[in-house]
């Protein structure tokens, strides 16, 4: 099954499926794991910090393998694709899917350059996620003033012919200063009008009952970044002042299970 159509199922189920970002092999074996245990599908992710730090095509062909090895139903994602020649380089590549991001430019710019991504990518038979609205990035301002119009969105799905679309309710990225208040009601407008699937980004540190309130309301795809480094991160840190062990063999696997965890969690929290 192809992306586009996962999607459309979930959005008509009114279901989500957890898109995860990895940044090396425990990360990704994290996600793929907590997956499997979970006996649910996954969007394995890659920013372009993520592909610049692993490179492209080792990158790609470690989700790819992982996947098939763990037999776990699976998609590789770009996540914020800021041109569209990462666009063409991710597809050649063989993601399944990519993100073109034109969101901080005029909306007709946003049209077209999305528009562009959409053809390309009909040629791999890929899915293109854009965004439209102001989603705070890390250490951005963040306020109501952005949010996705019901109205932009009809015009924008309809020219453009995206597969998915990243709207701003109230999300942000990274971590959040205090709890997120997403306008459901907002929402559940887009949805309405919108055939195409709606995704959530800035999901790390929304509360759970607030992620289901969002799925019951139109959301199809929920983006997890954030969280999974700081899980991961937070145990390593631990492990490290507490022994003098050097093998990263040993110490590595313990923040790689703590990732699991949380994307073990999240899982459930979304199939609820």
């Amino acid at each position: 099954m192809n992306l586009q159509t996962k999607l459309l199922a979930l959005s008509k189920a009114k279901k989500a499926i957890l898109a995860a970002n990895f940044y090396n092999l425990e990360t990704l074996n994290a996600i793929i794991s907590g997956a499997k245990a979970e006996n649910a599908s996954i969007i394995l992710q890659l920013s372009e910090s993520s592909i610049n730090y692993m490179g492209l095509e080792l990158a790609a062909q470690m989700a790819k393998t992982a996947l098939k090895v763990s037999g776990v139903e699976g998609w590789l994602h770009l996540d914020h694709g800021g041109s569209l020649e990462l666009v063409q380089r991710c597809l050649d590549a063989g993601f399944d899917s990519v993100m073109i991001d034109a969101s901080e430019k005029p909306l007709e710019e946003n049209i077209r350059i999305s528009k562009e991504a959409v053809r390309r990518a009909e040629k791999y038979g890929a899915s293109v996620e854009a965004e439209l609205g102001y989603i705070a990035k890390l250490n951005q301002s963040q306020d109501n003033s952005g949010f996705t119009q019901p109205e932009d969105a009809v015009r924008f799905t309809e020219q453009t012919g995206v597969n998915a679309l990243a709207v701003s309710i109230g999300s942000a990225h990274g971590f959040y200063k205090q709890e997120p208040k997403l306008d459901l009601e907002l929402l559940s407008r887009i949805k309405a009008v919108v055939n195409t699937p709606l995704v959530l980004h800035g999901g790390s540190g929304i509360p759970d009952e607030t992620l289901v309130n969002a799925i019951r309301n139109g959301i199809s795809k929920i983006n997890l970044a954030t969280e999974t480094k700081n899980a991961f991160m937070k145990q390593l840190k631990e492990e490290l002042i507490n022994t003098d062990e050097i093998d990263l063999r040993i110490v590595f696997p313990k923040a790689t299970q703590k990732a699991k965890e949380l994307i073990q969690n999240k899982l459930r929290v979304i199939s609820r």
